[in-house]
């Protein structure tokens, strides 16, 4: 698949709204089929367009990509049996080819439903909604099913904009506002029927005060709130587990002690005593694996 057809497959899946993770091969030791500059999406459900390596780095890459796609988080991989220095994050994973080469790859995850609506035509709303579409994070037109709203009317119908923003399901709602005209815009809402409850969702200011006066300094102080709102809501990654066959042990594919692959298939392992034992007899525990499949989700 050329890079072309990728970036309209991706844009295919953003307009579908599905999730996806765009991975990228950035280094390479030899000896490895993988090249640096090669690329694959894989979608929410373990589907892998493209091409980041042989069978060796697949599963990997897969379990690893759908963890960054369920927690929202890019991350860097690197797929190697090299004793090489512990980096601070850089997730390791064995390589189980013979070949033994190296291969190292950004995970770029894009989430399958909005995050956040901007309220507002000031210069501050676009602001933000500019900032929002460079941080990646995916806008809505409404309010009505996005876990943030951003109120950035600032004069222009802030009543009526909060109004609707407190009355959706919104897990956070957080006004561009000083503290003094947040208070009076509370007791407003609280004429126009919304309750204690929903008011505790808003968040006025938006962001920490930092003394910004200009429309970008507004939006980026706010977006700041915004980007600590969304990981509070973020929901906890799903980890992708395999099995054991040797042992029965539900082995975590992203972070196992050992990784075989025989007849196309790659066995995690939990210690050396497994390992060895599959190694010894991998017939006896293949045909295990096979009656009853070990590939689950925690």
């Amino acid at each position: 698949m050329s890079s072309n057809e990728l970036l309209e497959l991706a844009q295919a899946l953003t307009r579908r709204g599905e999730a996806y993770a765009m991975v990228t091969v950035v280094r390479v030791t030899a000896p490895t089929s993988a090249y640096v500059g090669a690329q694959a999406i894989v979608r929410g459900d373990g589907t892998l367009d493209g091409w980041i390596g042989g069978g060796c780095a697949k599963d990997v890459v897969v379990a690893a990509a759908r963890e960054a796609i369920a927690a929202g988080e890019p991350k860097l991989v690197r797929i190697s049996n090299e004793q090489l220095q512990t980096e601070a994050g850089i997730e390791e994973h064995p390589m189980s080819c013979a070949s033994n080469g190296t291969i190292e790859l950004f995970i770029h995850p894009h989430s399958a439903r909005s995050a956040l609506c901007v309220l507002g035509t000031t210069p501050a709303a676009d602001e933000a909604r500019f900032l929002a579409d460079r941080l990646g994070i995916r806008l809505a037109d409404v309010p009505d099913e996005v876990p943030v709203v951003l109120v950035a009317t600032q004069g222009h119908g802030d009543e009526d904009a909060l109004e609707r923003a407190l009355a959706t399901p919104a897990t956070h709602v957080l006004l561009i506002a000083s503290r003094r005209k947040a208070e009076r815009l509370r007791e407003e809402m609280r004429t126009r029927g919304i309750t204690d409850a929903q008011l505790a969702r808003l968040q006025a200011p938006a962001g920490p005060d930092a003394g910004a006066k200009t429309p970008v300094e507004i939006a980026l102080v706010a977006m700041v709130g915004v980007l600590a709102a969304l990981r509070a809501h973020r929901p906890e990654a799903a980890t992708a587990t395999f099995v054991n066959p040797v042992c029965g042990v539900a082995v975590s594919v992203a972070n196992p002690k050992h990784v075989e692959r025989y007849e196309g298939v790659s066995y995690y392992f939990c210690c050396d005593c497994c390992w060895t034992s599959f190694r010894a007899n991998p017939a006896k525990y293949a045909s295990i694996h096979h009656a009853t499949p070990g590939r689950v989700s925690a």
